[in-house]
């Protein structure tokens, strides 16, 4: 199904030999806590954040098994689609929803991932 509407997996097998890491909702904020000037822009401060977050729990873009998005305004979904094929590389699961409002209402964009590291991966990475 996935394949007739999108770049995403309709479904990720994890091995029970492997480290999951869920990453909490990340908003679109930059580290000077300011907002972005453009949803593109918006999508890419959240998609860095992301990945430092992952990071710091040893994990890695090429690591999500599902991401799930909530947009503010369908108008953003073309342009965070965009960013997100541009960023995510791999097909994992997906889900984009619109919503009237997130938890602070300037908020107009947030991401949550879900990711799987296997014991070869993170043996490689050292």
């Amino acid at each position: 199904m996935s394949r007739r509407i999108g770049t995403y997996s309709d479904a990720v097998a994890i091995p029970t030999s492997a480290t999951q890491v869920a990453l909490s909702a990340t908003p679109e904020v930059r580290p000077d806590r300011t907002r972005p000037e453009d949803v593109a822009e918006e999508a890419r401060q959240a998609s860095d954040s992301v990945c430092q977050a992952l990071r710091s729990a040893g994990a890695e873009l090429s690591d999500i098994v599902q991401v799930r998005s909530w947009l503010t305004d369908p108008e953003d979904i073309d342009a965070c689609l965009k960013v997100r094929k541009d960023v995510i590389s791999h097909r994992p699961v997906y889900m984009l929803a619109v919503v009237p409002q997130l938890i602070r209402p300037s908020l107009h964009l947030e991401i949550k991932v879900t990711t799987v590291v296997t014991h070869s991966a993170a043996k490689q990475r050292g």
